[in-house]
């Protein structure tokens, strides 16, 4: 035990001593946490300016221009005389849909008749066309209803039945664990963990390949590879300690960011995620043994890491040789695992197969750290 303290606080000293590294685990740490939220603090997309085209030039159709408008995902910028005119407004960027009241709209409805009214939604970025699509249809489907319902109260029928009638299968949606429906409740815990994984991975891997004259020479030159990982492994940790909750529940906490879980069930399941990023880090450092192809490795490594990591597309539905690769990186049973545990209030036994998963990736990179540092000091022995 003493020797494992002993090569914790060498560990510890030489993040504070060694400027790369003291960069990507502290400074780079902090500065993620200071802005990476920023661009999502609005959490949802709102008032998305479109286009109307009123051909029509009634009493309905401008009150359904007006309750799409009046709608919080969608705002009429511009009513537009012809439709070539809003192609031109969007091609440019400055409205992203175009909503055509065709001619005849009000006379079709009152002969009870169908009044099709055509939208044209920007679909390469999906969350526009999401907001588009989503606002406009709710006010055509509520004002259809109301004009069905008129109608049968026109006719006589009773007026609970002639609602019932215009719709009866009304819908509730109660969005759980994302009462906003907001894009940063969805992505930011799950980058969170991404980002821990990155910073420890990158500052472990730079930890080692610098030279390490303390584990060379003096009473440390004697201690075992198993003492010598077990000592690195329990200063990330410590390092950790701090990082975790600061990610994990103080930032949710000031971006008032649903979370359900306790501090304890995060602690817990952190604690295998830790130990797996850092033993990978262990084996990249041994693998690479220069700080530059480190960096590099990190670097070409990163944009594959975060689209294999399930929250930009589900691992579900990759080919298998990619699902296989995803459940070898921690961050991926970590997300699934962490953001149910934090956010979501799952109980610890129903993430169980993210959490073993977790262990068995730590045990296997221990493992692997341990044979690589063994072999490491058989080099100058051998050499010698």
């Amino acid at each position: 035990m003493k020797a494992i303290l002993t090569i914790c606080r060498i560990e510890l000293g030489r993040v504070l001593s060694l400027k790369p590294a003291f960069s990507v685990l502290i400074i780079a740490t902090i500065i993620y946490a200071a802005f990476y939220p920023q661009p999502y603090r609005t959490e949802a997309l709102r008032h998305v300016p479109i286009a109307v085209v009123d051909l029509d030039g009634t009493n309905s159709s401008r009150e359904l221009a007006r309750r799409v408008d009046a709608s919080a995902d969608v705002a009429v910028a511009a009513v537009l005389p012809d439709q070539a005119s809003a192609e031109r407004e969007v091609h440019a960027r400055n409205l992203f849909g175009i909503l055509v009241i065709p001619q005849y709209f009000e006379r079709d409805l009152l002969h009870n008749r169908q009044s099709p009214v055509a939208l044209y939604a920007d679909a390469s970025y999906f969350l526009i066309y999401q907001r588009i699509s989503g606002g406009v249809t709710a006010v055509a489907k509520t004002m259809g209803a109301e004009v069905e319902t008129a109608r049968l109260i026109a006719a006589k029928v009773d007026p609970r039945i002639a609602a019932a009638a215009s719709d009866p299968m009304p819908l509730t949606a109660v969005p759980l664990f994302n009462p906003q429906g907001g894009y940063a409740t969805y992505i930011l815990p799950a980058a969170f963990v991404l980002i821990m994984q990155q910073t420890l991975l990158i500052g472990v891997g730079l930890l080692g390949t610098y030279r390490n004259d303390a584990l060379r020479t003096g009473p440390a030159a004697s201690i075992g590879p198993i003492s010598v990982v077990a000592g690195k492994l329990l200063a990330y940790l410590i390092l950790e300690a701090i990082v975790v909750p600061f990610y994990l529940i103080v930032i949710p906490y000031l971006y008032n960011i649903p979370r359900l879980g306790t501090p304890l069930s995060i602690f817990v399941f952190a604690l295998p995620f830790v130990l797996a990023v850092g033993a990978l880090g262990l084996v990249i450092a041994s693998l690479f043994r220069s700080p530059l192809t480190v960096q590099l490795v990190s670097a070409a490594l990163g944009i594959p890491f975060l689209f294999l990591a399930g929250f930009s597309w589900p691992t579900e539905t990759m080919p298998p040789f990619l699902h296989a690769i995803a459940t070898a990186l921690p961050s991926t049973s970590a997300i699934n695992g962490i953001v149910a545990v934090s956010q979501l209030g799952a109980p610890l036994p129903y993430v169980r197969q993210p959490f073993l998963t977790l262990w068995i990736l730590a045990a296997v990179y221990i493992v692997i750290a341990i044979l690589l540092e063994s072999r490491s000091r058989q080099r100058p022995a051998a050499k010698a």
